[in-house]
């Protein structure tokens, strides 16, 4: 199985890019990686881009439909019949109404012409995870927390607070997860990209620097953690 590139960054949510233009897909994987801050696996046919989507790890799917080994219909079909929902964007350069339909018809959820604008593209990639997560609104809240997913920034009863790329990325991730426990292995595959075991050893210590940013002295801890679990937002202030 061959996999383009390893893209090292630090990310948030984890995206799948089937792409056999490899100048192509190197743009558009640091556009989304730099714009977006997510991290992306980066498939160059569409076999190995449709073993990769077994894992089921991905928040996002972008799909090329002319591969090689295998072509993007088909990639899409399989998936679907599978029963994984994971959000499909494609990237076509048919944009007859006809072939539009059909892509609809097998699952994907949007669509988008080549040649694109990478603005465009990145808006689509942002609003499709969020409708993935069931959030309509870039505007996450929890208590007296609000977190703007575009800005990428928090506030906590109005007033600023200034996170490192990687503690805003955990606070997101838990948002789109309230009231579930979410385990440290769950947290690292969809924070960073195939390197995620080299970081197995800090995420402790960046939940730690997370919650002395988010905590006051007097009230109830944001999040949770369940010793051998993981963590856990606390959405009122009735800590445990």
């Amino acid at each position: 199985m061959r996999v383009l590139g390893t893209l090292h960054s630090e990310n948030k949510m984890r995206i799948l890019l089937v792409e056999d233009e490899h100048r192509l897909a190197e743009n558009v994987a640091a556009a989304i990686r730099d714009g977006a801050g997510f991290a992306v696996d980066v498939a160059e046919d569409g076999k190995t881009g449709l073993d990769l989507a077994a894992y089921g790890h991905y928040d996002l799917i972008v799909l090329d439909l002319m591969l090689p080994r295998l072509d993007g219909a088909s990639v899409l079909k399989t998936v679907r019949s599978r029963g994984d929902r994971t959000p499909v964007l494609v990237l076509t350069a048919r944009q007859e109404m006809q072939s539009v339909i059909q892509l609809l018809n097998l699952g994907a959820d949007d669509y988008i012409g080549k040649p694109f604008d990478l603005g465009e593209l990145l808006a689509r990639v942002k609003a499709l995870v969020r409708r993935g997560k069931g959030v309509a609104t870039p505007i996450l809240r929890l208590r007296d927390l609000e977190i703007n997913t575009l800005e990428q920034s928090v506030l906590r009863d109005g007033v600023a607070i200034d996170l490192s790329p990687t503690e805003y990325r955990i606070l997101e991730y838990l948002l789109h997860k309230p009231r579930i426990v979410v385990s440290k292995r769950e947290l690292l595959e969809h924070l960073y990209d195939y390197n995620w075991e080299r970081h197995s050893n800090v995420i402790e210590a960046h939940v730690s620097n997370l919650r002395k940013k988010l905590d006051s002295a007097e009230g109830h801890p944001y999040i949770l953690t369940l010793r051998g679990r993981g963590y856990k937002l606390q959405p009122d202030e009735t800590a445990s």
